[in-house]
């Protein structure tokens, strides 16, 4: 029997938490976990009765997989490469998987810094918010060579649905940014929706179980629409981190001369609404932005 892979699990958030908890569960291999926090990482090992590293060195030098699932490029530029950093001490030969949504820019600058080392690099972003996490059914988008990702589906399957190859590196994150336009106009179209309807006195319950049965609907009308209508907010993915993501997909679309009017006009009223105290409201809360600016 062939022994188990050193897995190491970096950035213990809200999505990386459960993730981590989900892989070592699955006993299928040697997992160690390490968060800047060390307050995160005490209470995972407590709950899943796992190792915790006490430095980034002890975290990776002895890993065959490193997986990382930060919030933005800043902090992975962090993590990665500054003094203290995980790059000098990664293991050659090894496989580095990073969950975190970030630019398409940092995703190759990840890659091309790592192939110095031999290491090899998959751009894994994930769909699917808390609750997928937490119930192990996220949505994996990665970029990169089609042979590491089979080595390492096995462990990215213990706390996801589906996997998707879309092609080289950095194209995990191009889908993502699609994945995150598509659910801001969603969104927007949801909120007007409602709107409407309040305004039209109709009953929300029979509403939303009439059209959530047809071509209107999504997932983000069938587990969103209720507590929009009820103005709760306070829960999901916050707006803090839908603006850094649809920041990404505004930058690269100057590079590919997409026009992407309706997600400028989106990622405005977030800011709009970041600004008038919702930065950790759930993105939902777009169906306010009418009524605090009138």
């Amino acid at each position: 029997m062939s022994s188990k892979k050193n897995v190491t699990f970096i950035g213990l958030g809200t999505m990386g938490y459960p993730m981590a908890g989900h892989l070592s569960n699955s006993g299928l291999f040697k997992v160690r976990v390490f968060n800047r926090s060390s307050e995160k990482s005490t209470k995972w090992g407590d709950e899943y009765q796992g190792r915790v590293a006490t430095s980034i060195e002890d975290a990776v030098k002895d890993a065959d997989v490193v997986i990382t699932c930060t919030g933005r490029d800043e902090d992975m530029m962090e993590i990665v490469f500054s003094d203290g950093g995980m790059m000098p001490h990664l293991k050659e030969g090894s496989i580095f998987i990073d969950h975190t949504t970030t630019s398409f820019k940092l995703a190759k600058h990840l890659n091309e810094s790592l192939r110095s080392k031999n290491i090899d690099f998959i751009d894994a972003p994930v769909s699917g918010g808390e609750a997928g996490a937490v119930n192990g059914v996220l949505s994996v988008m990665a970029g990169g060579d089609s042979d590491v990702l089979e080595s390492c589906e096995a462990i990215m399957q213990t706390y996801s649905k589906s996997i998707t190859l879309m092609g080289d590196v950095g194209s995990g994150q191009l889908a993502k940014m699609v994945n995150q336009i598509c659910i801001a106009g969603l969104l927007q179209g949801l909120s007007e929706g409602l709107l409407f309807a309040e305004s039209e006195n109709l009953d929300m319950d029979k509403l939303l179980s009439a059209i959530s049965g047809g071509a209107a609907q999504s997932w983000q009308m069938v587990n969103r629409g209720k507590t929009m209508h009820q103005r709760e907010f306070d829960f999901g993915f916050a707006i803090k981190w839908m603006v850094k993501d649809l920041g990404y997909c505004l930058d690269q679309a100057k590079g590919n001369k997409t026009n992407l009017s309706f997600t400028q006009e989106i990622y405005d009223r977030y800011i709009n609404l970041m600004d008038k105290g919702h930065t950790y409201s759930d993105t939902s809360v777009l169906m306010v932005f009418d009524e605090l600016n009138r």
